[in-house]
């Protein structure tokens, strides 16, 4: 699950903004440039439980970005063109990439006018079950449940667990638990737990995951606009680690496929879902390039570099936490100074 920055370490951010620092490292730190990754787009909701603020921005959020990358003299541009920065020398100018997981709707109702305002590009990589209204946004259901509950019981390897849920610390300590542990479900354990709880506490997953998810209408309209690229996030959006070879393989090239067959164009550049760390290995990699995706990103944090020093189907992306609204801390990250060094062989995966 994402966690805020800390303190440490937004006050580093903040004394290399204000000293000028994040400037200098940038010839060292900055390669090509930056994706960067968001998710839904919405108005600021005042309810005190919201686990899942980090995966939100807002509109004006959204657009005090692009005037900032524009006024910071970014080149905002597709995937595609990524891909050809990735490989080539540098440019005088660094490059953005915006990208948004999920398919929610709220990027074609909220998100999509800011960004053609604009005339940006940005890429959408979509999990193909959602639009077919099959997906199911377990952390949705999730928080739901846990805001109106002040208990939560269940059955954890095989032996009945409840949690207390009745004040706000305990709510957001129950939430960080169970979706750390459904994230490590196998998809249909997974499926049969949050059944299970959305069964023992009225919680209508189908309808929730539906609402939020935009439909192939929605994906019609937006794969309509040059500027957007529609990309694959597999069929049911789980954790490929969590799955088998060939059961991975089946969710890629699936996704890939039903994806094209609906939007009646070519879908070349895949995320890998949830895309940390744990959620993804190197087969998934050899997977992605078999399936015959152009890109692969990933949620790992980092920068672009040029002359093919980063794998293309093992992208990072600056994952913004929306809880932060700091423009200055999104510099700092841009300038790639609180990142490791990619080494520089086409080997490299991560």
């Amino acid at each position: 699950m994402a966690s805020d920055i800390g303190i440490l370490q937004r006050a580093r951010m903040e004394l290399g903004y204000f000293s000028g620092y994040f400037r200098l490292k940038q010839r060292q730190t900055g390669g090509a440039g930056a994706i960067l990754r968001f998710e839904r787009v919405r108005p600021r909701d005042s309810r005190p439980f919201q686990p899942n603020r980090w995966r939100e921005i807002t509109p004006p959020f959204l657009d005090r970005t692009i005037r900032a990358l524009k006024r910071w003299n970014f080149d905002l541009i597709t995937m595609d063109e990524v891909c050809r920065r990735a490989v080539t020398l540098p440019r005088a100018n660094r490059f953005a990439c915006l990208t948004f997981d999920g398919g929610c709707k709220d990027v074609i109702t909220l998100a999509y006018p800011v960004l053609a305002k604009h005339r940006v590009p940005f890429t959408v990589y979509l999990p193909t079950a959602f639009p077919d209204g099959l997906g199911e946004a377990w952390w949705l259901a999730l928080e739901d449940m846990i805001a109106r509950e002040e208990r939560i019981s269940l059955v954890i390897d095989r032996k009945e667990r409840r949690f207390a849920t009745g004040s706000m610390p305990e709510k957001y300590d129950t939430f960080e638990f169970l979706a750390g542990w459904l994230r490590t479900l196998p998809p249909p354990d997974l499926s049969f737990a949050i059944h299970d709880l959305c069964t023992r506490y009225s919680v209508d997953l189908a309808a929730l995951s539906r609402v939020q998810s935009m439909d192939w209408d929605d994906l019609a309209k937006l794969a309509a606009d040059p500027l957007v690229t529609i990309g694959s996030a597999t069929v049911n959006y789980a954790a490929l680690s969590n799955l088998k070879g060939t059961d991975a393989q089946r969710e890629m090239t699936m996704g890939k496929a039903v994806a094209e067959t609906a939007l009646r164009r070519p879908v070349k550049h895949f995320a890998y879902p949830f895309g940390d760390r744990q959620s993804w290995r190197r087969e998934h990699v050899v997977m992605g390039q078999e399936a015959g995706f152009a890109s692969a990103v990933s949620t790992i944090p980092g920068i672009v570099e040029a002359r093919g020093y980063t794998n293309l189907h093992a992208l990072p992306r600056i994952a913004w936490d929306g809880r932060q609204g700091s423009l200055r801390i999104m510099r700092v990250m841009l300038s790639g100074m609180m990142f490791p060094a990619v080494r520089p062989t086409r080997d490299n995966w991560v």
